[in-house]
């Protein structure tokens, strides 16, 4: 069962909706819907989701920002493996 969500957007927001809907033969509602379908899945769809409050961190915004730090942990690994790897040659 569907409902229905009456949303007040900016016009720079709608503007866009508008254009990218129109580039895809949607009408801005259907393309808006299904944005914030998708939207939801990814905030359902967290890995993460089940060790939020469980963890000490004095990192205020970890919740939030979670794949960043994660993804710059990953990166700056990286950086020091390829870094380790020239300085043995």
């Amino acid at each position: 069962m569907g409902h229905t969500l009456t949303l007040e957007v900016p016009e720079k927001v709608y503007d866009l909706l508008r254009k990218s809907a129109a580039h895809v033969g949607q009408l801005p509602e259907v393309l808006a819907a299904n944005l914030l379908a998708e939207a939801t899945e990814r905030l359902g769809d967290d890995p993460l989701e089940e060790f939020i409050g469980t963890l000490k961190s004095s990192i205020p915004d970890w919740a939030d920002h979670h794949d960043q730090y994660i993804g710059k942990s990953v990166r700056d690994s990286m950086d020091d493996t390829k870094y380790n790897k020239s300085s043995d040659v």
